[in-house]
C-alpha cells in the first residue's frame, strides 16, 4: 500500500464522510462540513463517472489498499460467483489487517497493518508479516508479546471497551477466531459497491 501523504482530515472533508472510523473525524465534519479549498455553499454536481470514481476512492482509502490491490481484489470478486459487489467487500473484510482492526486490537486499519507487518501477530500459530492474507472460517489470530505490544493493545482495549466486535469474530482476551464469513448486513461499507463494480467493469 502506498502511504497516504495527504492529511486524513482533508480526505474526510473531501468525501463528506468519516471513512477512517476515528471519532475525531466526526467532530471535524461537524465543524467543517465543506470540502477543503475554496469556501462554497454546496458540493459541485458530479458526472456518473465522477460518482463512481468517488465511491471507489472512498473504499480504497477506507481499507488502505493501493489502486492495483483494489483492482486485483475486484478481479477475484468477479470470478467468485454471486454478487460481485458483496464479494468485493467480503474479500476486503477478510484481510488479516482488517480482522486485527475489527477485533479491537488496533485503533485504525493503518495501525493494524503496522502490527501485522512488524510481526506482532500470530496467524494459526505462525508469525506472519503479510497484512493482505485472506482469513478463512476457523482461522485463529493471536497477539504475541513483542516489544510491549501486548501492553499497548491491552490499554487500547480497556479505553475502548464499548467498541463491539463483529458477530463473525469470537474474541477472548488477545485471541480471536473467525467463526463465519460476514453477511452483507454485517459489513458497514462507507461506499456504494455497485458504483465501484460499474467503475471497474468499464
Amino acid at each position: 500500500m502506498a502511504r497516504i501523504l495527504q492529511a486524513k482530515g482533508k480526505i474526510v472533508r473531501r468525501f463528506g464522510i468519516n471513512i477512517f472510523g476515528n471519532p475525531k473525524y466526526d467532530k471535524l465534519l461537524k465543524r467543517k462540513p465543506a470540502p477543503p479549498g475554496e469556501l462554497r455553499q454546496r458540493r459541485p454536481r458530479q458526472t456518473e463517472f465522477g460518482r463512481q470514481l468517488l465511491e471507489k476512492q472512498k473504499l480504497k482509502f477506507s481499507y488502505g489498499v493501493s489502486e492495483r490491490q483494489l483492482r486485483n481484489i475486484f478481479k477475484k470478486a468477479k470470478v467468485m460467483g454471486g454478487v460481485t459487489g458483496y464479494n468485493l467487500l467480503l474479500l476486503l473484510e477478510r484481510r488479516l489487517d482488517n480482522v486485527v482492526y475489527k477485533a479491537g486490537f488496533a485503533s485504525s486499519r493503518n495501525q493494524a497493518r503496522q502490527f501485522v507487518s512488524h510481526g506482532h501477530i500470530l496467524y494459526n500459530n505462525k508469525r506472519v508479516t503479510i497484512p493482505s492474507i485472506n482469513v478463512k472460517v476457523g482461522d485463529k489470530i493471536e497477539v504475541i508479546d513483542k516489544k510491549g505490544s501486548v501492553v499497548l493493545i491491552r490499554r487500547w482495549l480497556t479505553e475502548n471497551s464499548a467498541r463491539a466486535v463483529p458477530e463473525w469474530l469470537k474474541r477472548e482476551e488477545l485471541n480471536v477466531e473467525v467463526t463465519m464469513y460476514p453477511t452483507r448486513d454485517m459489513i458497514p461499507s462507507v461506499a456504494e459497491e455497485q458504483q465501484i463494480v460499474e467503475f471497474f467493469s468499464k
